[in-house]
């Protein structure tokens, strides 16, 4: 079978079982658009900016485990797409890029919307090829998929020269079953030795505690996960990314850790003697100030990445291994051993635990005559029974979100985490319908972030995406806001949001549902009416309070103990 480049990939793509291909066309790539009209397994789905492109792909990943692709022209195409590549690349998500480029012979002569995007990429995405040869098309497509989706995920960037998807130029074509590339070889077991020598020191603890992370729900390990934690009976706190691996409604989680945090997790890690941290990364957002992170501890760290091991905490038993597989050993050790943690130890620590949950740090006024953010979130926790997949940009809303939708399996929790993007939130959750139509997808957002992408409310007519979109509108950029009040003396700069559309007139002119809700009490009808239009985009458009902060809060220089709460209190 002799095909053009454009078919080559078409075939690829189908050998790689590629569901959807989100893209916008131009004219490096025009020759692939037409292999792709000719054929009917791969669907495309056509965005309204690049940058939408890659996020949908993105949704589509983490909700999937499989890898997002994506199709962009060169030049402006290829540079609008580099912000959702570096948002997979920070969270580790799988997925393939496919970016056209000028002809080979006009490479480097500043040709028509020439860019050199192999070079621009390549501080975020895990690897990038730019193809040379017709003969080794096929190939590439196949290293591109091994790489993306194998070891620690990420996004791989495949660059084709027009000439190379010229249709009258056709060579044999042949997929290959697998590849072999001399220096990839992501390991897969972690040491046994090590392994043993962690599940010592877990035995011996007094103030356990287990930190995961979003290596977790990206090994589809949530399953293993939660065997250890209770087998031993230890508790647990997750990360932004890790939401959902572990029940929120398990009484063994105590919460989120890190920026904003509970109260409970933040003391348990800083107090706690054994840290047994699992596909997790100790990025700045958790740790705090590092000098202060977990002064007591020893730390057992299990990742798929060894260049994580002690980038940014020193540990003392490091394991390098697919987490799935470290933990089943692990459960199998623990199982084994007539050894267990000294029970009125694990008792008592377990006690200051329940002291700091009294705290009750994620409390908030539930009697105000204004729309409280978090009372949206938890109304729409009722409201889907926890069963929903969440989307969101990123802010205050993000926080809200995370702290208040509590998360019971993996993969419903689908947020930019390591690099905070704005304008995720609405094209990502495309990504997600498209993969589970049948599921109740929301976008929790904010009026300044919804912004960022809205011309997709386009994209959701013209595929049918019931998306439910939450949008928490306090009329500020919240969480700048936020900082202005901590650290700038209240001095509000360019944070105000001065011009705001009427967001239910614009989501009307989208073709979709619009409602705009601004008293408490009208909440639960609203998001039960929105919920109950199963095949229409509703935007709702929620007027909150305004003066409404994240808490708690570790502000800049701060340990984990030394957190800003909330100044509110339910009265006696």
């Amino acid at each position: 079978m002799e095909l053009s480049g454009g078919e080559v990939l078409m075939e690829a793509l189908k050998e790689e079982g590629v569901e959807y291909i989100f893209g916008y066309p131009g004219g490096a790539v025009l020759h692939i658009y037409d292999a792709l009209y000719q054929q009917n397994s791969v669907k495309h789905i056509l965005v309204r900016h690049e940058q939408a492109a890659t996020h949908a792909a993105d949704g589509y990943a983490r909700s999937t485990g499989k890898p997002g692709v994506v199709l962009v022209t060169s030049g402006p195409g290829a540079t609008n797409a580099v912000t959702g590549i570096a948002t997979a690349f920070l969270d580790s998500i799988p997925m393939v890029v496919i970016s056209g480029q000028v002809p080979s012979r006009l490479i480097g002569s500043d040709a028509f919307q020439e860019v050199d995007c192999v070079g621009i990429t390549r501080p975020c995405v895990k690897h990038n090829f730019l193809v040379d040869s017709l003969e080794n098309f096929a190939s590439t497509i196949k290293k591109a998929f091994h790489v993306a989706t194998s070891g620690r995920p990420g996004p791989v960037l495949v660059d084709i020269p027009k000439d190379l998807t010229t249709p009258d130029i056709k060579v044999p074509f042949e997929y290959p079953d697998h590849v072999e590339m001399r220096s990839y070889s992501p390991p897969e077991l972690g040491h046994p030795g090590q392994i043993r020598k962690a599940v010592d020191l877990i035995l011996s603890a007094k103030r356990p505690m287990i930190y995961s992370g979003g290596g977790v729900v990206l090994g589809d390990a949530s399953e293993q996960l939660c065997a250890l934690t209770r087998e031993l009976g230890f508790p647990i706190t997750q990360t932004l990314m890790g939401l959902g691996a572990f029940p929120a409604s398990d009484k063994q989680n105590i919460g989120m850790l890190g920026m904003h945090g509970t109260y409970e997790a933040n003391m348990a890690m800083h107090e706690c003697d054994v840290l047994v941290a699992i596909g997790a990364r100790f990025d700045d957002r958790i740790t705090g100030e590092i000098e202060k992170f977990c002064p007591y501890a020893k730390i057992v760290h299990v990742d798929i990445d060894p260049a994580s091991i002690s980038k940014n905490v020193v540990v003392d038993v490091p394991i390098v291994g697919h987490v799935s597989q470290v933990l089943d050993a692990m459960v199998a050790l623990v199982r084994e051993s007539s050894r267990r943690p000294e029970q009125a130890e694990l008792d008592s620590w377990w006690a200051q635990i329940k002291k700091w949950q009294d705290e009750d740090s994620l409390g908030y006024d539930k009697t105000a005559d204004i729309i409280k953010p978090q009372a949206v979130v938890e109304s729409l926790w009722r409201a889907t029974k926890g069963d929903a997949y969440i989307t969101s940009d990123v802010g205050q809303h993000q926080m809200w979100a995370a702290q208040f939708y509590g998360f019971d399996k993996p993969r419903r929790w689908i947020n930019s985490g390591g690099l905070g993007t704005m304008g995720f939130g609405l094209p990502s959750a495309i990504g997600v319908q498209l993969a589970h139509p049948e599921a109740t997808v929301a976008c929790i957002t904010g009026e300044a972030s919804i912004q960022m992408c809205i011309q997709e409310l386009s994209t959701c007519l013209q595929y049918n995406t019931p998306i439910k979109i939450i949008n928490l509108n306090n009329r500020y950029m919240g969480m700048v806001r936020q900082w202005q009040e901590f650290g700038y003396e209240k001095r509000y700069s360019h944070s105000y949001m001065d011009a705001l559309p009427d967001f239910v007139k614009l989501a009307e002119s989208y073709g979709h549902v619009g409602m705009r809700i601004d008293k408490p009490g009208d909440v639960d009808d609203a998001i039960k009416e929105a919920l109950s239009l199963t095949d229409r985009t509703v935007f709702m458009d929620f007027i909150t309070d305004q003066s409404e902060n994240v808490y708690p809060m570790i502000e800049a220089g701060k340990g984990h103990h030394e957190m800003r709460l909330n100044p509110w209190k339910e009265p006696a």
